[in-house]
């Protein structure tokens, strides 16, 4: 029992939203809380035939026992947050703390226009602008807000409480280490540090009562927007490999680029990461769709899994083989 945090390695849109989702239901934390920026975050989730696509909650709603919070640096969009209730079913338990920002109409309005959309390729959620007014404290808070007041509840206090119960807390990353404010390509950054330091700083938990930080690469690397990307592959070559995707917030072609073992490297020192999931395995290697163990791998995405390990010091606890939740190698201990 205690807390794990599940944060990017790379620039989002790794697929921790899949393995949020099957840690909550594996594991059956008490209370799955999401840190990060705001709702400029997207996590696609599939179970079974249903699919869903997640800005504001925690991706681990799907565990009907779990509470889902939000914690007091995320900044919120109340009408984002509203809905996902209602279509997700999760009313009576989803809560945010009264020190989360509320995103307003001009927030979203200075997000979409000038030098945040045209050079930095924000994703016009609001976040940007909500963040810096917070800096500058003019930002409106959650306990301010009428629609919001039967969610509010003190965030850090119930999830420290719960651990002190010995219960399990799933404390869920958002974006990716390389997007981080302080260590990632700025100008070409969210507005928040997105390592596990800075979501642990979010939902307001201290570094000493995190037990494992598991930190999530994708089988290639990929990237939304402007910014550097090193070995940046063509729109041809990233068709012919079948790497092609598409942003969960903005709908936008994805660039893609070989795994970077450097970039990997830095998102474990930065984060104490001490488990690595691998995404999208069967992507890259389709013979092992579905996979649940690794005696079902070939031996290309089985050498493939082994030089990650053997080059980042880190095991390879989970390994994602397909869309759906449950598409899980786990070799946790």
């Amino acid at each position: 029992m205690g807390a794990t945090i599940v944060i990017g390695g790379f620039f989002g849109d790794e697929g921790k939203g899949k393995i949020i989702s099957y840690l909550a239901q594996k594991d059956d934390p008490t209370i799955v809380v999401r840190g990060g920026a705001g709702p400029n975050a997207g996590h696609t989730i599939k179970d079974g035939d249903k699919t869903f696509k997640v800005r504001m909650l925690p991706s681990g709603f799907l565990n009907k026992n779990s509470r889902v919070m939000i914690g007091p640096g995320v900044v919120v969009n109340p009408d984002v947050f509203l809905k996902e209730i209602n279509d997700f079913g999760t009313d009576g338990r989803s809560f945010l703390d009264n020190n989360c920002g509320i995103i307003e109409k001009h927030h979203l309005e200075d997000d979409s226009k000038g030098r945040l959309k045209e050079k930095i390729g924000s994703t016009g959620s609001g976040t940007g602008p909500a963040n810096a007014e917070r800096a500058m404290r003019t930002l409106k808070m959650a306990k301010e807000i009428d629609s919001l007041q039967k969610y509010i509840i003190d965030v850090p206090l119930e999830i420290n409480n719960a651990l002190d119960r010995n219960e399990n807390i799933l404390i869920e990353g958002t974006q990716g280490t390389h997007l981080s404010l302080w260590h990632g390509t700025y100008p070409f950054v969210t507005t928040k540090d997105v390592t596990a330091s800075g979501i642990c700083a979010d939902v307001g938990i201290g570094p000493k009562r995190i037990d494992d930080v598991i930190v999530v690469f994708k089988s290639y690397l990929t990237r939304v927007g402007t910014g550097p990307m090193a070995g940046e592959l063509s729109a041809e070559e990233t068709s012919q490999k079948g790497w092609e995707e598409f942003g969960t917030v903005t709908g936008r072609l994805r660039r893609a680029a070989e795994f970077d073992f450097e970039l990997a490297s830095r998102a474990i020192m930065l984060s104490s990461a001490n488990q690595i999931s691998i995404t999208k395995l069967d992507v890259r290697f389709p013979d092992c769709a579905g996979a649940q163990s690794l005696d079902e791998l070939g031996a290309d995405a089985k050498s493939f899994i082994k030089n990650i390990e053997d080059k980042l010091g880190v095991k390879v606890t989970l390994i994602g083989t397909g869309a759906g939740v449950n598409d899980i190698i786990d070799l946790r201990t």
